[in-house]
């Protein structure tokens, strides 16, 4: 007894090994705080390119320019490639050019006669009229393409983005892809149609 007493005396006093079994319960803290502040750099990087590719994307499409053996359109993809940094994977976004006829028609529908029923909401059969031209009704009356003289257009990208580490995955995203995008509206200069270099 008098042994089992002198030895946990011993042990109470003994500081040897401490250090370790405090950065046992920091660590996993330590190495999940660092891992996320590298993902949230580079998420913020992404996204900054996403933003700067559009933007350059868009200054291009204004001009109407068309350089020859290509159309706008491929020639907008190409900036976009061109300024991510390789860091995107082009196959996996998803690019839109959506025309309007002025900015305070982006998003709104097709304007139509609300009658039998008056329910606010559009039933088939109303009239309407076909901004788009596509002959039929949109919740959305924007048409796909760049535009032309003095269209406003508005230019979005958006990517699945995946996390670098797995071990994040529960805590941001959904099962460790982030959606990310960057639009940008502009309207287009007032150029002359099929304008080539």
């Amino acid at each position: 007894m008098i042994v089992a007493r002198h030895l946990f005396r011993r042990l109470r006093r003994c500081r040897r090994g401490t250090s370790t079994l405090e950065f046992a319960f920091v660590a996993p803290i330590l190495i999940l705080s660092v891992l996320g502040i590298i993902e949230l750099g580079m998420i913020l990087f992404v996204t900054s390119l996403l933003e700067g590719s559009v933007r350059s994307a868009a200054r291009f499409g204004i001009t109407g320019y068309s350089p020859t053996g290509i159309s706008r359109e491929e020639r907008v993809l190409q900036i976009l490639e061109e300024n991510t940094a390789g860091l995107v994977d082009m196959d996996t976004v998803v690019f839109t050019q959506t025309v309007y006829p002025s900015f305070d028609s982006i998003g709104s529908p097709e304007p139509y006669v609300d009658d039998s029923p008056a329910n606010g909401a559009y039933d088939a059969g109303e009239e309407f009229q076909d901004i788009n031209g596509n002959g039929q009704w949109d919740s959305d009356m924007g048409v796909d393409g760049v535009g032309g003289p003095g269209d406003v257009v508005v230019y979005t990208v958006r990517v699945d983005w995946q996390l670098l580490t797995p071990m994040l995955a529960p805590f941001i995203g959904d099962g460790g892809v982030l959606p990310l995008s960057a639009s940008i509206v502009v309207r287009n200069e007032p150029f002359e149609s099929g304008g080539t270099g």
